[in-house]
């Protein structure tokens, strides 16, 4: 079982002068989750090398088992820290992909060529796909093979427009995942902020917060299983 995990190279906050880029939890529950079951795990990102951490995630306050599971495993860390470059992976090496969130993805891997072909490879060849959080916001450009927006007619969650009003980040994004989603003809759903909440439509599974990070990835490993 291999599989590929897509992260973001953006480290600017908007025009805050604050820092973005992953979510910590969201790259370690999942990982964890892909490595316990025996999976071979790739880690990509745009530009390769040490992608940039969210510090906000770094703080005492969104600390779990599964990060601090990672802050004691030098493997992982290096695994982390020498990323492959996104235009070197290909679709046909991979049984499935998944992408953690952070903000960062909504400006570099939303507007990617290189990440919409790769998703659009995976979606064509009927693999599944994953995206947790900020991530399916890599959706936005993604198309079907009919040339409509991936989403449109499809049962999909990612970060709410309450919880970015709630991080007061709503004004800070190139967009709003909820937003554009409806926009886009998706079936939009949601649970409450903050509480863990997966969807899965055919072969795509989306989840809605960092608290949906493990689950996510478990649900992405049914539909490999």
């Amino acid at each position: 079982m291999k599989i590929l995990m897509v992260l973001t190279s953006h480290d600017a906050l908007g025009n805050t002068g604050k820092k973005t880029g992953f979510w910590l939890e969201e790259f370690a529950a999942p990982y964890y989750t892909f490595l316990d079951a025996g999976a071979e795990i790739t880690v990509t990102s745009p530009a390769g090398g040490q992608p940039p951490l969210d510090p906000k995630s770094d703080l005492p306050d969104f600390q779990t088992e599964m990060t601090r599971r990672f802050k004691s495993d030098p493997a992982a860390q290096k695994v982390l820290a020498n990323t492959v470059k996104l235009d070197t992976v290909r679709q046909e090496d991979f049984d499935t992909v998944f992408y953690p969130g952070g903000h960062g993805p909504l400006w570099d891997l939303a507007e990617s060529p290189v990440s919409i072909g790769l998703i659009e490879s995976f979606v064509r060849a009927d693999k599944p796909v994953g995206f947790v959080c900020h991530a399916p916001g890599a959706l936005k450009n993604v198309k079907a093979a009919n040339g409509e927006p991936i989403v449109k007619g499809r049962i999909v969650t990612g970060f709410t427009n309450g919880e970015e009003d709630a991080v007061h980040l709503s004004d800070v994004g190139p967009f709003l995942i909820e937003d554009t989603f409806i926009a886009q003809g998706a079936r939009y759903r949601k649970g409450p902020d903050w509480a863990p909440y997966v969807v899965t439509d055919g072969k795509l599974v989306t989840g809605q917060n960092p608290a949906s990070s493990e689950d996510a990835a478990k649900a992405l490993m049914k539909l490999i299983a």
